[in-house]
């Protein structure tokens, strides 16, 4: 009002002349009561707009509104205080309090909202009271807080919460703030049911998953996969028995695909072990028959070429390699399922790689497993005749030193660490494959877990995931998670036909600050997943 309007109100009330204030004609909606400063609107079937920009107090009760949508009360701009009462809107929209720099007390109560966007609140800068409470509110999304600095009492009682993931950025973001915050009790779920939510442990919610989604396909089936870094850059190499070659795959940055990029002439190959010395590239090439071979490419720029048949005499019927370090040098270990084979350490001598040791003869081993046990190298043979047997470096070759009790009929064995144990993950084809754990002198059972046609039981560390596949030739894979609490695997996501049929090798890549995981199958071409993380507190 402006001063002459001023004075003469002076002027009557001097006078002795009783003048009520009138808000101007038109500015007081119908179904409302207004004051000079305040308005009170009761079952408008609609949202009121035409009030004075000068109103500082509005409430709304019982009104027909359905949903609260972005710049609802823009014309209105300089209101302090807004209450909502009895209504029967449910959704609250982004920016639905546009342009209240300076309201303070904000009042949304024993209405039938469900849903408030997470940008509901934004612009509310001078917002020192909020109340949600008696709504229908099960979660409240994440950040609907962010930018309300101000904010010194909030009320949130009297709603359905569910106390899941949904809630955890609640607790983590209660003790930051110095309001005081009215939670409640819960309302689901039932093992948490009306706890107050002020008390729950925000350690105890575990919301974060991952999940295995589908990628690209490299065509072929494929024995075995393995990762290898050269030159700075992520490779993977797939042995593929029936296309005859080894075949090296390398990250396309502009198409964001794998693409090969050579392939190693070799028919019946079961395993191709890559091995990076500086500037040079190995790969072994395990084979059925021909003989296996060694590759080699002494410096970039050149392709590779073979330069070596290895220990004609000896492997005769491979069916994995391995590599491992010994007293500082790379070694190969080609375990052999001959019946007249006897399984082979090559170790490098000069520009080429020899039989250093023969050991285990006569037992048609399957598969090699290189581990580091009580800070000594160890080698892990399984086979089809008898339990695996555990080897030992010791005065510059490998002993026998155990085998492992309860391991009939075990086709491979692959080894992880987690807090500071090592575990063995055994795969049987049919029966139970097992997990197993070091004490110090001996493997020991933990867990056993259902095998329906499993040729591979791989252990893979992802991200911060200590995952497990568990194959199947007759029915979906198996993921599986380490739980740090319980010391066991437990089940994730199922993977299977009709893109994983009958895997036999998992390997998993990061390239680009993602995460790829490989499945050479034997009955159709590899498959490659991308790992995600979902954060389900969001």
């Amino acid at each position: 009002m402006g001063g002459a309007g001023i004075l003469l109100l002076l002027l009557l009330a001097g006078a002795g002349a009783v003048v009520a204030w009138k808000p101007p004609k038109g500015k007081c909606p119908l179904r409302c009561s207004c004051s000079k400063d305040s308005a009170l609107c009761e079952g408008s079937p609609d949202l009121p707009v035409s009030f004075s920009p000068t109103l500082l107090s509005l409430s709304l009760v019982r009104t027909g509104v359905t949903q609260l949508k972005a710049g609802s009360f823009l014309r209105i701009p300089s209101l302090h205080l807004l209450l909502f009462t009895s209504n029967s809107f449910s959704v609250i929209e982004d920016d639905a309090f546009a342009g209240l720099s300076h309201l303070q007390y904000l009042f949304i109560e024993d209405n039938e909202i469900g849903s408030i966007s997470k940008n509901a609140l934004r612009g509310l800068r001078s917002l020192t009271h909020l109340s949600l409470a008696n709504n229908h509110l099960e979660a409240l999304p994440r950040f609907l807080f962010r930018g309300l600095e101000t904010l010194t009492h909030v009320d949130l009682r009297g709603n359905p919460f569910q106390c899941d993931c949904r809630i955890l950025w609640l607790l983590q973001w209660m003790p930051t703030m110095n309001a005081s915050v009215g939670t409640g009790a819960c309302a689901g779920p039932t093992a948490l049911s009306h706890m107050q939510i002020h008390h729950l442990d925000p350690k105890t919610f575990k919301c974060r998953a991952i999940e295995l989604s589908w990628f690209q396909t490299v065509g072929e089936s494929a024995l075995s996969v393995e990762l290898f870094s050269y030159q700075g850059e992520p490779h993977i190499v797939l042995a593929q028995p029936f296309a005859s070659r080894c075949l090296i795959l390398s990250w396309d940055y502009s198409l964001q695909r794998f693409r090969p990029e050579e392939e190693l002439p070799a028919p019946s190959v079961v395993s191709c072990k890559p091995l990076v010395l500086g500037p040079s590239l190995f790969v072994l090439a395990a084979r059925l028959w021909g003989g296996s071979q060694l590759w080699a490419r002494p410096s970039p720029g050149l392709r590779l070429a073979p330069t070596q048949t290895l220990a004609p005499r000896r492997l005769l019927r491979p069916n994995d390699a391995e590599l491992l370090w010994l007293e500082g040098q790379p070694c190969f270990v080609v375990a052999d399922a001959s019946k007249a084979g006897s399984t082979t350490l090559l170790c490098r001598d000069g520009p080429g790689f020899y039989p250093h040791q023969s050991l285990h003869a006569w037992h048609r081993d399957t598969d090699a497993e290189a581990l580091e046990l009580d800070g000594r190298p160890h080698l892990l043979l399984a086979s089809a005749s008898q339990r695996p047997v555990l080897f030992h470096w010791t005065g510059g070759r490998f002993e026998r030193r155990t085998d492992i009790p309860e391991a009939e009929d075990v086709y491979a064995t692959r080894h992880f660490q987690a807090g500071g144990d090592v575990f063995l993950c055994l795969t049987r084809y049919i029966g139970d494959s097992m997990v197993m754990r070091w004490d110090g002198s001996m493997f020991r059972l933990l867990q056993q877990l259902p095998s329906r046609g499993a040729h591979v039981f791989q252990p893979l560390l992802i991200a911060r995931d200590q995952l497990a596949i568990l194959g199947s030739d007759f029915a979906f894979s198996q993921v599986l998670r380490l739980e740090p609490d319980k010391g066991l695997l437990e089940p994730l996501q199922e993977l299977g036909p009709p893109a994983l049929v009958a895997p036999r090798a998992f390997a998993h890549v990061t390239i680009a600050g993602r995460r790829f995981l490989f499945a050479a199958c034997f009955k159709g071409p590899t498959q490659i997943y991308q790992h995600h993380e979902i954060d389900l507190s969001a």
